[in-house]
């Protein structure tokens, strides 16, 4: 008799990311954002900081408008006018949080009732911190100008309460702190409310993170952003993983995911993006900026073990790499530890066993779920095909900021959307300027974008503090032969 074949551990069932939205000064809807993707262009600009006399390199949403966005991307008049006025004079994140929560609800298809049901979580903290210093200031000036709507301004959980009024949202509520991984901790704490039965679905949003000049200043203060000089060219500021990596590059970012059984978006007739196979998370339990690479291997071990997957099992790893230098030399480090030679044998380890490598790290668009694997007709990147391009084994490695800048809170949460595309278009998107990588046994992605058969990712977020996230994605189900 024939022995039964050996399943694949990759096909389980997972949970089910139903639908998403995305905004970023580049892309409006998620479609837009497949084709920023695979063009592999930076949309990094020269960026004037207030007062400051400094310019570097970022993507910011100029001049954001709500009611323009609710004109293009609600066809719903209610919805508009709800919109309009539960949001239209908050904050930016808060503004940003309601428009790609109301997208995502609405590419769902969600009933009345079963937006009730709905649970919502908050990825991000410190959200407002522009919109603060600017209030401080006019106080500081004249304190007649403080507006008692402040009182809402200035806490967090004005989002939570904002996106639960403009969606129907009403089940549990559930801000998630932790700087530049916190949206990959939203989209791990609501994933396991799920599994666990204790929500029906799950809202993950991810607003904009509005800094003021006093970050930014801190943030070139410290080493870890270089400004941009009179004929510099901001868009390859942000280079991760080459050697001549100087500093990151911000993003104003904001997304939303809903995350559910499979069987409840296929009932409503919804293709899923993509599944949530297993996550990971560890502390380094020491405070500062600098990043360990034994910590960040124990997140990526523990997310492996958590699905029942192997390091060959992996395809593509989306790395949080930043282009801080000591950051993305330890992620390197620490991605050769789980993913090499030695990394390969040690499945479902939670021991690292390695030495740490030691430094600095840190760490769209609307809704509508289409054109999944299909070819760009504009897209300008130069392909290659997996077979031949490196002599390197193991999974490819690129890092989405390198073209879309660090979203901050919203990083984790953009960049699981940006993972799940390409893993239904069979592609992993350009690295570009990255000339001379700084590990020569990691199988990076270049300049140009590469073709190859994507079945599972994982996408890793890190944050000052010593919070390490990892997560292990799939493709839809119906996708995989």
């Amino acid at each position: 008799m024939s022995p039964s074949p050996v399943p694949d551990r990759r096909q389980g069932t997972g949970i089910a990311v139903t639908s998403a939205a995305v905004l970023h000064p580049a892309a409006a809807t998620v479609t837009e954002l497949d084709r920023v993707l695979r063009r592999g262009e930076p949309t990094l600009r020269p960026t004037p900081v207030p007062g400051a006399g400094l310019v570097v390199p970022a993507a910011h949403l100029d001049g954001f408008d709500l009611r323009s966005w609710a004109r293009s991307h609600c066809a719903d008049p209610a919805g508009r006018d709800r919109l309009r006025r539960v949001a239209g004079r908050a904050t930016l994140p808060v503004r940003t949080a309601c428009c790609v929560a109301l997208a995502a609800c609405t590419a769902a298809r969600l009933t009345e009732a079963e937006a009730r049901d709905t649970s919502v979580v908050i990825a991000g903290n410190n959200l407002a911190l522009g919109h603060q210093s600017r209030s401080a200031a006019a106080y500081a000036a004249d304190p007649a100008t403080v507006r008692a709507g402040h009182l809402l301004d200035c806490f967090d959980t004005d989002a939570l309460g904002a996106v639960g009024e403009v969606t129907g949202c009403r089940g549990e509520g559930w801000p998630i702190g932790g700087s530049s991984a916190a949206g990959a901790l939203a989209l791990i704490h609501a994933t396991r409310m799920v599994a666990a039965g204790q929500a029906p679905r799950c809202l993950v949003v991810a607003p904009v993170n509005d800094l003021s000049p006093v970050e930014i200043g801190a943030f070139v203060k410290a080493g870890a952003m270089t400004p941009v000089t009179a004929g510099g060219d901001a868009a390859a500021a942000c280079r991760p993983f080459d050697e001549s990596h100087d500093g990151i590059a911000v993003a104003q970012v904001a997304a939303a995911v809903l995350v559910e059984p499979a069987s409840e978006a296929h009932r409503r007739g919804i293709r899923p993006l993509g599944r949530i196979l297993g996550s990971g998370t560890s502390t380094d339990a020491r405070r500062g900026t600098r990043p360990d690479t034994d910590g960040q291997v124990r997140a990526m071990r523990k997310a492996l073990s958590d699905c029942g997957l192997a390091p060959s099992d992996i395809d593509y790893v989306n790395a949080h790499a930043t282009g801080s230098a000591v950051g993305d030399d330890s992620e390197a480090a620490a991605l050769a530890e789980v993913f090499g030679a030695g990394g390969s044998t040690a499945f479902g380890s939670t021991d690292a066993g390695s030495t740490a490598f030691g430094s600095t790290a840190f760490g769209l668009t609307a809704f509508g779920l289409t054109a999944f694997g299909s070819t760009d007709a504009g897209s300008t990147a130069v392909e290659s095909t997996a077979a031949g391009a490196t002599g390197i084994d193991g999974p490819w490695v690129n890092s989405t900021k390198a073209l879309l800048g660090h979203g901050l809170g919203a990083a984790g949460l953009v960049e699981a959307v940006a993972t799940l595309l390409q893993l239904a278009g069979g592609y992993c998107h350009a690295n570009p300027h990255l000339a001379k990588p700084v590990r020569t046994d990691l199988r990076f992605v270049t300049d140009t974008i590469t073709r190859a058969p994507l079945r599972t990712a994982l996408s890793n977020s890190f944050a000052f503090s010593g919070i390490n996230a990892s997560l292990v994605l799939g493709r839809a189900e119906e996708d995989c032969p």
